[in-house]
């Protein structure tokens, strides 16, 4: 339909976050208990969802410290490098208040020496007795992202280099107090869409919001969890929302291109009960 198209996003969460970020909303969403439901925070429903579900805390912690160790582990062999645009920036220093210049060349959420035990001491952040906190949940995160996609000959004629292309998507609903499984109930969608199995797939970028949506997804569809987010994911460096999108074909196209694999998925759950999926070939 388009010759040459950008997607693009910036969030700054630290700025817009939580209640505070939605200053208003209509009387008329009470009217109907699915859309007072959209009203839920995400923290609060998919605690609901983890219990629901019988994720315990031991698996998202598990899950949750292996996150760290991958984006540690990729950030110092420079995986991310040919995907990250440095940016010169000034910058107040908290502690002392000087004004500095900095270089921002990599996601600075991510945490060294993080493990299921150091993550198991955090107390939880939505109920008392509850499983989620602020170690297996994805960070409050800034960030950017932008794809660019053009028809193959507008490419060609343009000489650029083509890295991958964009197969078929899916964009579902589920219940919005059950938003965090939106990728369980996409990717079966687009799989289907593209006559794919789950085992043909190389790579998946699943969104990981909290640990416990993630996990439940990796679950339900039977994916080998090797396979996703191989160099980490949301809970080390972060998500802010208007990115993750973009952020996760980047990731994907360049971690294909490295490992000689073929094709990837990239899905994640969106707030209000939405998820989306997408198939992608290097």
């Amino acid at each position: 339909m388009i010759e040459v198209g950008i997607g693009a996003g910036a969030e700054s969460m630290s700025q817009q976050y939580g209640p505070q970020a939605v200053t208003e909303f209509s009387e008329l969403l009470e009217n109907h208990k699915e859309a007072a439901n959209c009203k839920v925070s995400m923290g609060v429903l998919s605690e609901a969802m983890a219990k629901d579900k019988k994720i315990p805390r031991s698996a998202q912690d598990q899950f949750a410290a292996s996150s760290f160790q991958k984006a540690i582990e990729a950030q110092k062999k420079g995986l991310f490098d040919e995907e990250i645009a440095p940016l010169t920036v000034k910058w107040t220093d908290p502690k002392t208040d000087e004004e500095k210049e900095i270089t921002v060349s990599k996601d600075d959420g991510v945490r060294e020496g993080i493990t299921a035990e150091s993550l198991g001491k955090i107390r939880p952040a939505f109920s008392k007795d509850g499983s989620i906190h602020a170690g297996n949940a994805s960070q409050i995160s800034d960030g950017a992202a932008a794809v660019l996609l053009m028809k193959r000959s507008k490419a060609q004629q343009l000489g650029q280099k083509i890295i991958g292309k964009f197969i078929q998507g899916s964009v579902v609903g589920v219940p919005p107090l059950l938003m965090g499984v939106g990728p369980a109930a996409a990717i079966p969608v687009v799989l289907e869409k593209t006559g794919l199995n789950t085992d043909e797939v190389d790579i998946w970028e699943i969104n990981e919001a909290f640990a416990s949506q993630c996990l439940f997804c990796i679950n339900e569809l039977g994916i080998d969890i090797k396979k996703v987010n191989p160099k980490g994911g949301a809970i080390a460096f972060g998500h802010p929302l208007g990115v993750t999108g973009a952020r996760q074909v980047s990731t994907l196209l360049t971690e294909l291109r490295r490992t000689g694999k073929h094709i990837g998925v990239t899905s994640m759950c969106v707030g209000t009960g939405m998820g989306m999926a997408a198939v992608w070939v290097a």
